[in-house]
């Protein structure tokens, strides 16, 4: 059995990360893939070389175009895709650089950053909406018959073990039950929220609220996930969250599998 080691992180920003120490992070790290989401990067010319090609990785990028400073994902990854895509069609899913598709020899990996709710009615319509239109997609890709992973900042905490403060938040987007319904959905079309599965009573967060301190208090929430199809439940060697590896207002999170 070979081990794979998967990392995702949204990063708050990649130039502040690189500020950070997100290339050492890189440099000294043993995994296979880096997913990143939140990159704030409108076009990769802005970034130093080290950054759009680490030492031992490829790196593969989805820009949001329209609007500056503002989303964006990239994948780091030591394994060669053999397809990679960042066109969706003229959807939801194409718009503002949240997707990326690897397809490597045993999973297709999905690198995604879902739309944050809270600024407005607005964007809670569109931030369901794009929930709707990743479950319909899911669903097409897998009539491929090959194993699928997809992880990112879901933007969403599922159930009340995974925030600090549910009943105070019921009401705000997050973790509303409507935007909730669709982190069900996922577990009715095939998929497993591998952390969960690994620790099911666990008490862990994966993003804090940096004006409130929040992470020096642990009153967090945990809305980052990776999500396995059920072929893979078995792959299963590890899940984590790295809560002490700082950088961004979210942590790390882990998936190891054995293949």
């Amino acid at each position: 059995m070979k081990p794979v080691a998967l990392i995702s992180w949204n990063v708050n920003g990649i130039r502040a990360a690189e500020r950070k120490g997100f290339l050492d992070f890189l440099a000294t790290s043993k995994y296979d893939v880096v997913a990143v989401q939140e990159t704030k990067v409108h076009n990769i010319a802005q970034l130093s070389p080290a950054l759009v090609q680490p030492e031992g990785y490829n790196s593969y990028w989805d820009c949001c175009e329209t609007k500056k400073g503002y989303s964006g994902v990239a994948t780091f990854s030591k394994l060669i895709p053999e397809k990679i895509k960042t066109d969706f069609g003229n959807n939801i899913l194409t718009a503002e650089g949240r997707m990326i598709e690897t397809h490597f020899a045993n999973f297709i990996f999905l690198n995604i950053y879902f739309p944050n709710g809270g600024a407005s009615p607005a964007r809670l319509a569109y931030k369901l909406e794009f929930y709707q239109e990743f479950v319909a997609y899911l669903k097409k890709l897998k009539k491929l018959g090959k194993p699928i992973i997809f992880t990112g900042d879901v933007n969403t905490a599922h159930e009340e073990i995974d925030l600090a403060r549910p009943k105070q938040n019921e009401k705000v987007s997050g973790f509303m039950r409507v935007e909730r319904d669709w982190l069900d959905e996922f577990a009715k079309i095939g998929f497993v929220d591998t952390f969960r599965f690994k620790h099911p009573e666990t008490v862990k967060y994966s993003w804090w609220d940096q004006k409130t301190a929040a992470r020096e208090r642990n009153v967090g929430w945990r809305i980052d996930y990776f999500y396995v199809s059920t072929d893979l439940v078995d792959n299963i060697k590890r899940a984590a969250i790295l809560d002490e590896v700082y950088g961004s207002d979210h942590a790390p999170i882990l998936l190891e599998l054995e293949f």
